[in-house]
């Protein structure tokens, strides 16, 4: 239980700190004021996967994310009843830091709740880049594949693991900077689980994509892994 509570404080920190940042003082995201920008966002959510990989990272191993959850069972790195627990204290995580956002943000004398409200992930007309439905999974597979080629990697015995949490979270600033404007980056089912939630609409109406294609990204990073990986 305490790996599971631990995913739960550190998902749930994820979404307050990465989504809160994007919606209180972000740029051009839910109506926040000028300021963070895309650059700021991306670091908010890179810095608290650091943060949460140095301070849960002993107990659970930091996955705070069902796609790198899955990957590892499918990897052979973690037993399907704690993969079972990692996935719901995740989504249980996400939704609470959600709640907790919604909270703060509504006490705002402005707050409205629009389409993807609480920097919620979404695609296509009205939303950031208006890119469309495919341009948004391929780019949601692909970074999450790469995502978890370099957790793979870089938490192996070939790895730096003193520095592991570091790359981690500069390889999330990377994707962020990419994928900010076509999908509001999610590579996390909770992530976008959390937010979809509270805003409902097109929000939730989309929501499968963000936990298909993360999955989807996650398991051919998994399957790589153990065709090319530290024992072969």
């Amino acid at each position: 239980m305490k790996k599971y509570f631990a995913e739960f404080i550190g998902t749930m920190s994820l979404v307050l700190f990465g989504c809160g940042a994007a919606v209180i003082s972000g740029s051009n995201v839910d109506g926040g004021p000028a300021g963070l920008g895309l650059l700021g966002i991306s670091l908010a959510f890179g810095l608290a996967v650091v943060a949460m990989a140095y301070t849960i990272g002993g107990i659970s191993g930091c996955h705070i994310n069902p796609a790198i959850t899955i990957a590892m069972l499918v990897a052979g790195k973690i037993s399907s009843t704690d993969a079972a627990g990692y996935v719901v204290a995740q989504f249980i995580g996400a939704v609470t830091g959600a709640g907790i956002l919604y909270l703060i943000a509504s006490g705002q004398g402005n707050f409205k709740m629009g389409e993807w409200a609480l920097g919620s992930n979404g695609w296509g007309e009205g939303y950031l880049g208006n890119y469309n439905m495919v341009a948004a999974f391929i780019t949601e597979a692909a970074l999450t594949f790469l995502f978890l080629y370099v957790i793979f990697n870089v938490t192996s015995k070939h790895g730096n693991g003193t520095m592991a949490g570091l790359a981690i979270g500069v390889t999330l600033v990377l994707i962020h900077m990419v994928a900010i404007p076509i999908t509001g980056t999610s590579v996390n089912p909770a992530r976008s689980f959390g937010p979809a939630v509270f805003a409902g609409g097109k929000a939730l109406s989309q929501l499968w994509l963000f936990i298909v294609a993360p999955i989807v990204g996650g398991v051919a990073a998994a399957i790589v892994w153990k065709l090319t990986g530290e024992d072969k």
